[in-house]
């Protein structure tokens, strides 16, 4: 019997700890202030994961310039890493422009940076051709243009960004351990939020890995709001119920899959 009720504490503690996470970042999206009242709150209940949430915080509160190509500074060998973020491809499994101008960008920095991995991210999003993977697609067009084969690397799984950090992460530290600079590579409304994502995904499973830079896409139209942001943290928090709640009310985005992280 007290091991039930150890057990129901513990649990009790979790759910306690992750209302103020969700509080936290809620609240930010909609004031654009820090609720230091939640992080703290949330810092006396678990001291270590209230560290991790206080730097997210700090990440998110720190503007993210967006590049038209990659900076000639960044490391020249394999532990850098390209990632370029999917994006929903035709019902026929074609890829949509968007994807396209982001592969542009992507070839041009694999050019300048020879060495460095490419992770292409992005799962089953054709509608009427189930095998049609973003990331696939992605990969196929690269070599086309030339792309050592070698270098590609296919997140094929994921449906929403953070999945795109959570799996893409977890892929490179079991086939490129070595790899410690990322580069995230989207269109220009996006690029902070794949900066904010990969960045927070990093500091809660404790990666060496860092955001070292990103190259765009300038797209004509296009925006995500603080809020998605919000949405996007508490699907890497691992409320996915709410996470897709919020994505749902603010971009019609339905029927996605829960996320089973370390996969």
């Amino acid at each position: 019997m007290k091991r039930r009720f150890s057990d129901a504490a513990e649990e009790g503690l979790k759910k306690e700890a992750q209302a103020q996470i969700e509080r936290a970042v809620v609240s930010y999206a909609v004031s654009g202030k820090r609720d230091e009242q939640a992080l703290s709150g949330l810092a006396s209940l678990d001291p270590v994961l209230g560290e991790k949430w206080k730097r997210i915080m700090d990440l998110w509160d720190v503007p993210v310039t967006v590049n038209d190509r990659l900076p000639d500074d960044l490391p020249e060998d394999d532990t850098l890493c390209l990632v370029v973020l999917g994006f929903q491809l035709n019902p026929d499994g074609s890829m949509r422009e968007e994807l396209i101008q982001r592969l542009k960008v992507t070839l041009e920095a694999s050019k300048q940076y020879p060495k460095a991995f490419i992770v292409c991210t992005g799962g089953g999003t054709a509608a009427d051709d189930p095998a049609a993977t973003e990331a696939g697609c992605m990969a196929q067009w690269l070599k086309a243009q030339g792309v050592d084969a070698s270098r590609l690397i296919a997140e094929d799984r994921s449906l929403t960004t953070a999945q795109n950090a959570v799996f893409t992460m977890s892929l490179l530290e079991e086939l490129h351990p070595q790899v410690r600079n990322l580069v995230i590579i989207s269109s220009d409304y996006h690029i902070a939020t794949g900066v904010l994502l990969f960045g927070a995904e990093g500091i809660l499973r404790d990666s060496g890995m860092k955001i070292v830079s990103n190259a765009a896409w300038h797209a004509p139209s296009g925006s995500l709001s603080p809020m998605f942001q919000a949405g996007a943290l508490i699907e890497l928090s691992g409320d996915m119920e709410t996470a897709y709640e919020i994505y749902c009310d603010t971009y019609d985005i339905h029927a996605l899959p829960p996320l089973h992280r370390g996969e």
